[in-house]
């Protein structure tokens, strides 16, 4: 895995080279630390690199100075060098087809080597066995998954959010009798040790929306909200909610915080307009209407581009 990233690295490093042109002043210290990294020799390269960045005024040097900077910290397992150099990269370079490449393959490679590193020097740890279980569970393995978090209330009992990841495995996995009961049984053992669990208090909403227990949903989803101010599902949730409870003027202040932060869901205009239109506000009304086509036609025509055959 970290061959393949360093090669990336270095490939997208390559790329910058044609086309660079740099001083006579900065040739002897960033393009020599640039050239003994692609040579291989990072343990040179790096100190000269970190030196020479700040110094270097043509930009295209600077920034091949940078993704050596990275392939050289990554090979050396200097993580700081490595972390200091993307974010610099990023921070100068946003848009850089380049720079956003290495960035991609570097994070993945760092994120790779921490998680060997907690497998091979705690892999009998809680963190170990989360790490496992959140690998099993993207992977849709989710007995395994399940079995990995039983496994770490089995070692500590009272972990935050162990219970709350198994309820949302329950509710993933194909539908039994019992599964909607299971589910709130873990969501709510969850609540019991961590009272502060968003996540669980939306889940428990939606339950009770789904089951139309409306006032249950309102209450859940509300306390989701006061939780995590940034839950954007949890105001559409109780918008929705409160509408169909025809408290249209409550539903308006979370539905308007939700457009605020989803501004291209086309759900979240239409049920703010109809908030709007049942307490008289026509004019709103008109206008979160017209955000909402607006929205949905930006939707449509961007599957239309994806699905259209490359030129």
């Amino acid at each position: 895995m970290a061959a393949a990233v360093a090669c990336g690295i270095c490939a997208a490093s390559g790329a910058t080279q044609s086309g660079a042109k740099t001083t006579s002043a900065d040739v002897p210290t960033a393009q020599k630390g640039v050239d003994l990294a692609d040579g291989g020799h990072c343990r040179e390269a790096l100190p000269i690199l970190r030196k020479a960045i700040p110094s270097t005024s043509d930009r295209q040097l600077k920034k091949k100075a940078g993704l050596a900077t990275v392939r050289c910290g990554l090979q050396l397992k200097q993580t700081e060098a490595a972390v200091n150099a993307l974010l610099w990269l990023n921070r100068e370079f946003p848009s850089d087809p380049d720079v956003l490449y290495v960035t991609t393959h570097a994070y993945s490679d760092l994120s790779t080597n921490a998680a060997l590193q907690l497998a091979g020097s705690a892999p009998f740890s809680v963190q170990a066995h989360e790490l496992n279980a959140e690998a099993l569970e993207s992977q849709g393995k989710w007995d395994d998954a399940a079995a990995e978090y039983n496994q770490i209330l089995k070692q500590q009992p009272k972990t935050h959010g162990i219970h709350y990841r198994l309820g949302r495995i329950i509710l993933s996995k194909p539908q039994t009798p019992t599964t909607i009961d299971d589910a709130v049984k873990e969501v709510q053992a969850e609540l019991r040790i961590d009272p502060r669990n968003a996540g669980a208090e939306y889940i428990l909403g939606e339950l009770s929306r789904q089951a139309q227990n409306w006032d249950d949903a309102a209450e859940h989803f509300t306390n989701a909200t006061k939780l995590d101010a940034g839950f954007t599902d949890a105001y559409l949730g109780l918008g929705f909610t409160l509408i169909y409870l025809n408290r249209f003027s409550d539903a308006i202040p979370p539905l308007e915080t939700y457009v605020k932060l989803q501004p291209d869901n086309p759900t979240g205009h239409y049920q703010l307009a109809i908030a709007y239109n049942r307490v008289g506000r026509r004019d709103d009304a008109k206008r979160e209407a017209a955000l909402q086509k607006e929205a949905a036609d930006r939707i449509e025509q961007a599957g239309k581009r994806a699905a259209e055959p490359p030129q």
